[in-house]
């Protein structure tokens, strides 16, 4: 079953961060977005299932940066006075519909310009789990989801680059180089 609630709005506040990721204030979501960013905290997660397959998400279309583009399987944003640990398994639960176990890998700052309309400017914290129940996706958030099997996933992003947020694709790359074999032994183990 689709659920369509509105978990977000431009006007919440966020974490401001300087560049060693200390917080230094808050600001609105919207002014966040505007021109070429202003950094501040979030977070990306990464969900295999038991086939070793990543939950990939495609953005709505009423994103106002990246709509209907190809994404990892949840990202947003702390709200200010919210730990890491509360915003990650709420978001996941708001956009997706479920819980699973979480385990952070790393965190990275990045900025990436979305033409004239904004960017993201981040210090983004990473986190991948496992998880095989059903999926239940906010249609507010998220307009179509698949898992993906790894090869299947590079083949994409060889030959439909411009289909993937630009942060998947950065994480994706490290979380290959030195994280997806930890993240695939923990089912065997």
């Amino acid at each position: 079953m689709a659920r369509d609630e509105i978990v977000s709005n431009t006007s919440e506040k966020l974490i401001l961060v300087d560049e060693q990721d200390r917080e230094i204030g808050s600001d609105s979501k919207s002014a966040c977005h505007q021109g070429s960013g202003i950094l501040h905290r979030a977070f990306s997660i990464f969900v295999f299932n038991s086939r070793d397959e990543l939950l990939l998400q495609q953005r709505s279309h009423s994103k106002p940066l990246w709509p209907l583009f190809w994404s990892n399987t949840c990202c947003s944003h702390p709200r200010l006075g919210e730990s890491m640990e509360l915003a990650v398994k709420r978001r996941l639960e708001q956009e997706l519909g479920f819980a699973c176990p979480l385990t952070y890998l790393y965190k990275f700052r990045y900025q990436a310009q979305f033409g004239e309309l904004g960017a993201e400017h981040e210090y983004c914290w990473v986190y991948a789990g496992r998880y095989d129940g059903p999926v239940d996706a906010n249609s507010s958030e998220i307009a179509d989801w698949r898992f993906i099997d790894i090869k299947s996933l590079n083949r994409e992003l060889e030959t439909e680059s411009d289909r993937f947020t630009p942060w998947f694709k950065l994480e994706w790359e490290r979380i290959q180089a030195e994280f997806l074999d930890a993240i695939l032994a923990r089912r065997r183990a």
